[in-house]
């Protein structure tokens, strides 16, 4: 191993996040601008019922089985190696098996929402059935159209262009916030109209990163062939890292479906609100370490441990750093909230000290969560994330209906569930990087 090798992944890693920054910035500013102008469009518990119904249509990603991890993974260890041919073949046999994926899932929702009461599924009667199904319907063919494109990312993950990711957020939150802008100003409030808008932009944002891709690599572009050689190793890994995806869903996109059974839908509007607001911190998080899972994979597969551990204490460094970010800003989050949103929107005192301990310990278990990814070594959090999933919606009933903690205590729950792997995580990565076997 060679130090112009761990000089070049490190200014690789620099120049994604730089990129990755700016685009950011505007992507979050876009989204900033669109939140409010959904929340005037359709009016608080409209709008909690389009929250509801995203929180859910987010399931679909988790139906590939772990195939994009698992791809994400092959690609950056087959082009370590110089392998493009390989690398080929399993983006070929990842698009092909998600393709017909998304098109039976899509087949099974549009059979089976003609039979769900979903007004009973979204607490409300304020919105007429059949605006509920349509719009689920719309929500449903624009999101496993988006499944299947949005493979592209993985691949992008994989060669560490994560900053191009990154800009095809801002692209859909760019997209959304003009369509939303003009349905605002020219229609009535309409649920259908705004899932078809952001349908549009979802999907128009990953069809230019796909085509900006393809002809970067033209090496790397897929062909019709749905190889079971190729799929299979990645479902090796795939399989145990679905397995960490469902207790990622149970966890973090259940919540708003419990406080909208519990609470009402117009009471996820002051969880999302907060959850956005802190969301800036988890985000800007989140793009220091993204280009970091296939660096780490790199870095393994060429036995530089000496960069690993490196990058991991400058990672426990900067999230230091992003603590006392949260803290400054739950000091200042209601203040913000009433200018952003409008003095309308009643925000907790203890929802934001709550969403505070969640954003850190998110953090904290993301800097060893993405270096186990990175090397495949994930049985401890594939543990820790099922046991997570077990107790999290126990413990959200417990919380807010014996304790009485209201919306918070669904988040105090999600916080209990995932410090397993918070401590444990640390343990693994110490043992792994003093030349542990991975597991």
């Amino acid at each position: 191993m060679t130090d112009a090798v761990s000089r070049q992944r490190t200014r690789g890693y620099l120049t994604q996040i730089k990129s990755s920054f700016l685009f950011k910035g505007l992507a979050v500013a876009a989204s900033f601008f669109v939140i409010p102008l959904m929340i005037r469009y359709l009016g608080q518990e409209q709008f909690g019922v389009w929250s509801t119904i995203l929180s859910v249509m987010s399931w679909v990603v988790f139906f590939d089985l772990g195939i994009g991890n698992g791809l994400r993974n092959q690609i950056a260890a087959a082009l370590a190696k110089n392998d493009s041919a390989g690398a080929v073949r399993y983006i070929s046999a990842s698009y092909s098996l998600i393709g017909v994926v998304a098109l039976v899932l899509f087949i099974a929702v549009s059979c089976a929402a003609f039979f769900v009461p979903w007004q009973s599924v979204f607490n409300t009667r304020n919105v007429p059935e059949v605006d509920l199904r349509t719009t689920v319907l719309v929500s449903a063919f624009f999101i496993f159209l988006n499944f299947w494109l949005s493979l592209v990312g993985q691949l992008l993950n994989a060669v560490q262009k994560t900053s191009a990711i990154v800009f095809g957020q801002f692209l859909t939150n760019a997209f959304a916030l003009a369509m939303v802008a003009v349905l605002a100003w020219f229609t009535a409030p309409s649920l259908i109209l705004l899932a078809s808008a952001f349908g549009i932009a979802l999907v128009g944002a990953n069809l230019v990163l796909s085509l900006w891709f393809y002809r970067r690599r033209p090496d790397l572009a897929p062909h019709l062939s749905l190889d079971f050689a190729h799929v299979r190793p990645m479902l090796s890994f795939g399989l145990q890292f679905f397995v960490i995806q469902l207790a990622g869903l149970v966890i973090f996109t259940t919540d708003k479906i419990l406080i909208t059974q519990l609470f009402g839908p117009a009471s996820v509007t002051q969880y999302d609100v907060v959850f956005k607001l802190f969301g800036i911190i988890t985000l800007l998080h989140s793009l220091i370490m993204a280009p970091l899972w296939s660096s780490y994979t790199d870095a393994y597969h060429r036995n530089d441990l000496g960069w690993m551990r490196a990058m991991v204490k400058k990672q426990i460094g900067i999230f230091l750093l992003c603590a006392l970010a949260a803290v400054a800003l739950a000091v200042l989050a209601r203040p913000l909230i009433r200018v952003w949103i409008g003095p309308a929107t009643y925000v907790s005192p203890i929802l934001v000290v709550s969403m505070t301990v969640f954003v850190m310990i998110s953090a904290w278990s993301n800097i060893f969560a993405y270096l186990v990814n990175g090397i495949g070594a994930i049985k401890l959090q594939l543990i820790s994330a099922s046991i997570a999933m077990l107790i999290n919606i126990p413990l959200s009933i417990f919380f807010t209906r014996h304790l009485g903690l209201g919306v918070e205590g669904v988040v105090w729950a999600t916080c209990v569930s995932l410090s397993l792997f918070a401590v444990l995580g640390p343990l693994q990565v110490r043992a792994l990087l003093k030349g542990g076997t991975p597991s």
